[in-house]
Parts: structure tokens; sequence; C-alpha cells
């Protein structure tokens, strides 16, 4: 719990431009639909430079 709050402290901080120029997110989203059912995907992430970083839901 302690690291999942240091990340999102990190993610906080990065996104409020705090160390530098702010990084604007990027949002994914989709839906497959197939013979098991519907199912809903979507996906949040930063990137800059060479770093990136997403969470999938």
């Amino acid at each position: 719990m302690i690291r999942l709050s240091a990340l999102l402290m990190c993610l906080a901080l990065a996104a409020c431009g705090a160390d530098g120029e702010p990084i604007a997110p990027s949002v994914n989203g989709g839906v497959t639909i197939n013979q098991n059912g519907i199912h809903p995907s979507a996906s949040v992430g930063l990137s800059k430079g060479r770093l990136s970083l997403w969470l999938g839901l």
C-alpha cells in the first residue's frame, strides 16, 4: 500500500509540472465483443522520453 501511495504521489508531481513542464496523460479505451460476451477495456498512461507508465483497467 505504501508503494502504491508513493507511485501516485510521483505521478501527481509529474502531472502538475513541479519538476518541469507538465506531462499530459494519454487515455485509451475499447470494447471487445465475442462469443463470451462484451468486455470493455481502458488504460491511462504517461510518457516522457523513454519512460512510459500505463495503468490498465
